[in-house]
């Protein structure tokens, strides 16, 4: 697979910074702490630039100035690492802690401005490589699929949602089951047309798109929520 040419500016780069000079002694909790980051760092970089299958833990320890016995201190195998990576990139989606994720006077409106924050995520570019990545290579590797899909990203948001709908939609029929398959449909519709033009199948949706298509996709699904509730009362 072809790396996009920013990422692999960004190894360079995440090498350069990260190789230090040994030392003796036992390090420090802070240091320590701080060694692991730059390991992930390291690992994150390699694996979004030069795929999982190339990507070696030997490279990783060089270019994180770390040697292997440091190394499988903190992680036993590479599938542990790509676990860690993963849970690392799902983490850095967040929105800061001055954003709020439910923020909205009634449900319509929590749903939109929930709904940008989930889209922003899944349009921003490690996100995409990551995409890109499962695709090329999950079929010869399905550890890393297995790392996606572990890491709680998609099952947090859906409880978040399906939370929200049965707080503000106490009386629909089909109760927690019904709210956590409605929230999927949700994740669903925001997402994949705009991430897959991003992907490249189309022109790249601009600003004023994304929050239209938001908007849109919203009153549809509490549209056909609300019918579907009633369907089974």
């Amino acid at each position: 697979m072809n790396p996009p040419a920013e990422a692999g500016e960004v190894s360079t780069e995440v090498g350069a910074r990260a190789a230090r000079p040994a030392r003796t002694g036992r390090p420090s909790r802070d240091e320590a702490a701080q060694l692991g980051e730059r390991i992930l760092e390291v690992a994150t970089a390699e694996l979004l630039t030069r795929g999982y299958g190339a990507t070696s833990i030997e490279s990783i320890a060089r270019l994180a100035g770390v040697s292997k016995r440091t190394f499988y201190h903190r992680f036993a195998d590479k599938p542990a690492l790509m676990s860690a990576v993963v849970v690392r990139l799902v983490d850095s989606l967040r929105p800061p802690p001055y954003v709020p994720l439910i923020e909205g006077r009634d449900l319509h409106s929590v749903l939109v401005h929930l709904g940008e924050l989930i889209l922003d995520a899944a349009l921003s570019p490690r996100v995409l490589q990551l995409h890109r990545l499962i695709v090329a290579e999950s079929g010869r590797f399905p550890e890393l699929a297995i790392a996606v899909a572990q890491a709680g990203g998609r099952e947090e948001a859906v409880g978040l949602i399906s939370g929200l709908l049965l707080e503000h939609r106490p009386g629909a029929a089909g109760g927690r089951k019904a709210a956590a398959f409605a929230a999927q449909q949700f994740l669903q519709m925001i997402v994949s047309l705009p991430q897959m033009r991003a992907l490249g199948m189309g022109a790249p949706t601009d600003d004023r798109e994304r929050a239209a298509w938001v908007r849109q996709t919203v009153g549809l699904f509490l549209e056909g929520f609300g019918k579907s509730a009633g369907s089974r009362a």
